[in-house]
């Protein structure tokens, strides 16, 4: 994403509940036909879906199946809508224009439960915790995502940021909340609070804060427009880049390593750059390394293996495999046609989405999607959709 249009708000038509014959509406809900609809055979029911995935398009979603990729499921749902696992092996978070919506993936139908809002933005999972974060009110919402199996909305943790901006919050295993600070004009850093929301530290130390990650060791990272600011052990550390501007807006840990992912732009007028250098910042040493991979990539190309190897989807097409102790790329491996970053953010390009052992890719240009074996780099299966993806999540396996 480039600076103009990150912070833009997700458009999108206002919706009621998922509803279809074969599928049970929430009481009292309008069941009009623009309300969000599961398509199935006429006369069936909506059978389980085990480990799904789940795939939008223009003006709706598609509930997958998680082994061999084939729809189980069509939901209607108008507008530019985002996913993100909820963080157990039925749900998944959509964001749509009036706040995030739980959708309960295995049984292919949103569950009543929704977080309303304007403007719904970063979805965190973190130590058994998921954490929303509302851009256009500024509200962090902290549940635990095995309370989600009862069909009501969790009771949880909530805080409500000093502005409202264009943030993320992520709460640790001790129960401090880590949340960003800014304005809707300017964002400068972050804040930690306690168990009963009281501030105990805070750094202004990070200009344009965007994005998260946590790396071995609880070390939580946000970045910054010059690196990194990190928080562990009670402690910010900032980690500077070695340009003026050295942008790490995107990030991907690992609790199998304590060196986090990190995009890595330099130029701050681009209407959109496409950089080709990706930074790894050890959390232990406070060091950061840049890796120039020979192609570009989007904010939509970054992942993590299951033994913490950092995953890189490139323009070119190839899934890079990278040893993120040494930079060094172990591994190329093909998986789409050559393609390139569209200059809307909001536009599909082909996205990397990893669950333990498998990167699933998808290629909007030929509406195909591909699950990619990590350490054999074989393409275990591919299939053809009816229409082209956007942006791709799945619930947690193994829960």
């Amino acid at each position: 994403m480039n600076k103009s249009t990150r912070n833009r708000a997700l458009t999108g038509t206002a919706l009621a509940l998922a509803t279809a014959a074969v599928l049970t509406a929430c009481a009292g809900e309008d069941t009009s036909s623009s309300d969000a609809q599961a398509k199935n055979a006429p006369g069936t029911k909506a059978v389980a879906v085990k480990d799904p995935l789940v795939a939008t398009f223009d003006g709706g979603l598609y509930v997958l199946d998680g082994e061999s990729l084939k729809p189980a499921a069509t939901i209607e749902l108008p507008g530019f809508n985002r996913v993100n696992p909820a963080g157990d092996d039925s749900h998944v978070i959509v964001s749509t224009d009036s706040g995030f919506r739980v959708l309960n993936a295995a049984e292919q139908t949103f569950t009543g439960i929704e977080y309303k809002g304007a403007k719904p933005g970063h979805v965190v999972q973190h130590a058994g915790k998921t954490v929303l974060f509302t851009d256009g009110t500024g509200e962090v919402n902290v549940l635990d995502p095995d309370d989600l199996a009862g069909g009501k909305k969790p009771e949880g943790r909530t805080y409500t940021s000093a502005e409202p901006h264009h943030g993320v919050a992520i709460e640790l295993s001790n129960g401090e909340l880590l949340s960003t600070l800014g304005t809707e004009e300017k964002r400068t850093g972050a804040l930690v609070l306690d168990k009963n929301n009281k501030e105990i530290k805070r750094s202004e130390n990070c200009p344009g804060v965007h994005g998260e990650a946590a790396a071995k060791g609880e070390a939580v990272a946000v970045g910054c427009e010059d690196g990194v600011l990190i928080y562990k052990d009670g402690e910010f550390t900032k980690v500077d880049a070695p340009d003026d501007y050295g942008r790490i807006g995107n990030q991907r840990g690992s609790d199998a390593s304590p060196i986090l992912l990190g995009d890595y732009k330099t130029d701050p007028e681009a209407e959109l750059e496409r950089p080709t250098r990706i930074s790894l910042i050890d959390t232990e040493t406070a060091k950061l390394r840049l890796v120039d991979l020979g192609t570009s990539y989007s904010f939509r190309s970054l992942g993590r293996g299951p033994h913490g190897e950092a995953l890189v989807l490139g323009t070119n097409g190839t899934l890079h495999v990278i040893d993120p102790e040494t930079g060094k790329v172990e591994k190329k491996i093909p998986v789409v046609d050559q393609w390139q970053e569209p200059l809307d953010w909001q536009q599909a390009r082909p996205t990397l989405f990893v669950r333990d052992h498998t990167a699933y890719v998808s290629e909007p240009g030929k509406r195909r999607l591909h699950a990619v074996d990590i350490e054999s780099g074989e393409k275990v299966t591919s299939v053809t959709l009816p229409k082209s993806t956007n942006e791709l999540s799945g619930v947690v396996a193994g829960h």
